[in-house]
């Protein structure tokens, strides 16, 4: 399997989940996955998923920049960042974001 298809699927997927149905997001992460968002650490599928629920804005909508991936770890998991803007409902300025996932490639076969 191609690394750049399963990471370039793979971030198709999250972010048009994140712009649509946060919730559904859970599925994505286990017990021992960890988010740092501002500072802030959050482990585990249900708190990370709540937390992104739970974020201060309702509607959004991301446009990717880059994606690039590596094989990572010796079980064939592999590295993703991710960099982009985020457009958020009513704001004339979109943000940029990146983000980086590891272990992409056990979260993408469940």
């Amino acid at each position: 399997m191609d690394p750049d298809a399963v990471s370039k699927a793979f971030v198709e997927h999250y972010y048009s989940t994140f712009d649509t149905n946060r919730a559904g997001l859970v599925s994505l992460y286990q017990d021992a996955s960890m988010l740092t968002f501002e500072g802030q650490k959050i482990q585990g599928a249900q708190a990370i998923a709540a937390k992104l629920a739970n974020l201060p804005f309702q509607q959004c909508q991301h446009q990717i920049s880059t994606v690039d991936c590596q094989p990572s770890g010796p079980v064939g998991g592999m590295l993703v960042f991710v960099s982009g803007t985020l457009q958020l409902a009513g704001e004339q300025h979109p943000l940029k974001f990146s983000q980086a996932r590891f272990d992409l490639d056990h979260a993408y076969k469940e």
